[in-house]
């Protein structure tokens, strides 16, 4: 099992159609094969500042969503509203 944690800073315009777009899709990433959870969080002190925390059975299981028709029209839709490039991080447990 893995852990992937995106942080996300978007420009302030498109906060609330960013958390939309997420709640919008959020069913369908968590339905996806080898997907366990996907959340959206942000920072308590600053509302740009967005995590999406995922689990998944595996590292294939990620790559597969990465490259699927969901996630080709999700990330084309919200990437124009970041402010900063998108920071990732694949962690597993212990």
């Amino acid at each position: 099992m893995i852990t992937r944690i995106v942080k996300l800073e978007i420009k302030p315009e498109y906060a609330l159609q960013f958390r939309q777009t997420f709640a919008d899709n959020h069913v369908r990433i968590e339905s996806f094969p080898g997907c366990i959870e996907v959340r959206l969080v942000h920072a308590s002190s600053d509302d740009q500042t967005h995590f999406t925390i995922s689990t998944w059975e595996n590292e294939q299981a990620l790559e597969n969503y990465r490259h699927s028709e969901l996630f080709g029209v999700i990330w084309p839709t919200v990437k124009p509203w970041f402010k900063e490039k998108a920071e990732a991080w694949t962690t597993v447990g212990f």
